[in-house]
């Protein structure tokens, strides 16, 4: 079997059921677990990372009303490493290479390759995705032992969050974009509220959208967290100065009772994969540190502080 993945999430699912060792090629994006990094990228994309983030989104956005696309597949490439599956995604353009297109490369390629799609929109049906690939893959009980570690351990979470009383339940104001605002949306509400948390700018299972300054400040959130999307921890650190904009955010309940916090975007909330579960965690330990003490301090997000306008 010979595999290509297109999306980082995919890799780390095919990796979770015992299928590194038949993966040939990755996204470019393709970096967990380290190993795979060695592996040929497939993919690259059209707009720089480096870029400040309000440029990234408006290109991204120019791109998208063209309709050209953000990723180029190296279909010399493909030919060459002859995969058998290719898995991907049809669930946002802005994340990897759009489906039509993997579909017509499928068709060109000479094994004419299976192609799968994982679409979850939330945490159930990121589980299906990884029940799903073991399916395909003649590996289902890999894919069924896996699955049922990652579901121990939400259970664990949610058991303890649910003598959590509703009047100390945090709201929670989740930014995976800063420049523009934008709320997280899919799976990001209802790990809030699994850990014992309340969404106050949610779209729970619908995609994320934008946000604008009076959206965040009227959300009155007691808990700002950030996690940016495809953004490392120092990448994150940069735009986080970019809050200091919002008039009135460090009068804020969150800003005055210094509960502000960021984590690996990248790593974490963004990719609907096996590392969700860490996501959970992260959020549990977060908001209700003595609750879920448990948890090693890299299972904790950062802190951060607002600076008041002068």
């Amino acid at each position: 079997m010979r595999i290509v993945s297109l999306l980082p999430s995919a890799t780390e699912i095919l990796a979770l059921v015992g299928l590194e060792k038949y993966l040939v090629g990755v996204s470019h994006e393709c970096d967990f677990p380290p190993s795979v990094r060695k592996l040929p990228a497939v993919t690259r994309s059209k707009i720089h990372g480096g870029l400040p983030s309000a440029e990234i989104d408006s290109l991204v956005r120019e791109q998208l009303q063209t309709e050209q696309a953000l990723y180029h597949l190296d279909m010399d490439l493909m030919e060459q490493l002859r995969p058998d599956l290719i898995v991907t995604q049809a669930l946002c353009d802005v994340c990897a290479v759009a489906a039509s297109e993997v579909d017509a490369a499928a068709c060109h390629l000479p094994n004419n390759p299976q192609v799968i799609n994982l679409e979850p929109m939330c945490l159930q049906e990121v589980f299906d995705t990884i029940l799903e690939v073991g399916r395909v893959t003649g590996h289902q009980q890999q894919a069924t032992t896996a699955l049922a570690y990652l579901e121990g351990r939400v259970a664990g979470i949610r058991e303890l969050s649910a003598s959590i009383a509703l009047d100390d339940r945090p709201r929670v104001a989740f930014l995976e974009w800063i420049d523009p605002l934008f709320n997280a949306g899919h799976w990001t509400p209802e790990l809030i509220e699994y850990a014992g948390g309340i969404d106050c700018l949610g779209s729970k299972h619908q995609p994320s959208y934008s946000v604008n300054d009076d959206d965040l400040l009227a959300a009155n959130p007691d808990v700002l967290f950030v996690a940016l999307c495809g953004f490392n921890l120092q990448r994150t650190e940069q735009d986080l100065t970019l809050l200091n904009r919002i008039a009135g955010l460090a009068e804020s309940p969150c800003a005055s009772n210094r509960q502000l916090y960021y984590c690996d975007g990248n790593a974490y909330f963004s990719r609907p994969g096996p590392r969700l579960v860490d996501s959970l965690e992260i959020m549990a330990s977060t908001l209700h540190p003595e609750l879920f003490n448990a948890f090693t301090r890299e299972k904790r997000a950062r802190p951060f502080t607002l600076r008041t306008p002068s």
